[in-house]
């Protein structure tokens, strides 16, 4: 039996080659994202996904989230394999992108690779991929004034290296050094609204 996926690579490949131009290939089952949306729970998002509730322990591994009943609006969480057929609805909250999470990051700075491991896991790393969504929604490009990317942190600590590994490299120093933990720092956004 012929797939979807193989006819599509299949055609793209002729056309590639008809046209004599080479092009790399991307993996047909890279993860997703997914932006947490009012009302959603990890059951609701895995049925998204694949018709039932298997999903549920893996997006929450995958994501670290400690409690499978606590998750927030705006949340970016990380969909392993290809699901994402299963429900074409879906596709303007879903993107295909490699998988990144905020313990591990890795990205393209001027044609070299940059990667940084926070070594946050747990209660923290929740509490920053919370803070996260609450600053931009995850996005390493959000600005607002002087302050910028995903934690939105002043242009000045940046020292104008914007890579998502230098990002999340002086959230963390930020954040260890005024508040001690990313739990501690959640615990100030909450009860001010700002970190």
């Amino acid at each position: 039996m012929i797939s979807k996926k193989n006819i599509v690579k299949t055609v793209a490949t002729l056309g590639t080659v008809a046209l004599g131009v080479t092009v790399a290939t991307t993996v047909a089952n890279a993860d997703s994202t997914y932006t947490v949306k009012s009302g959603d729970t990890l059951s609701s998002i895995s049925q998204k996904f694949a018709n039932d509730n298997s999903l549920v322990n893996s997006i929450a591994q995958d994501n670290h989230i400690a409690d499978i009943n606590k998750i927030t609006v705006g949340q970016r969480l990380v969909i392993k394999g290809d699901h994402s057929e299963q429900n074409s609805q879906n596709n303007t909250s879903v993107a295909s992108q490699p998988a990144q999470s905020t313990a591990n990051t890795a990205t393209q700075s001027q044609g070299s690779t940059t990667s940084y491991n926070s070594g946050v896991s747990g209660s923290d790393a929740a509490a920053k991929a919370w803070i996260a969504g609450r600053e931009s929604g995850g996005n390493y490009g959000a600005r607002n004034g002087q302050y910028v990317g995903k934690y939105q942190l002043s242009a000045s600590y940046l020292n104008g290296d914007y890579s998502a590994a230098n990002q999340e490299r002086v959230a963390d120093q930020y954040v260890a050094s005024r508040y001690g933990s990313w739990t501690n720092a959640q615990q100030h956004w909450m009860a001010n609204g700002w970190y």
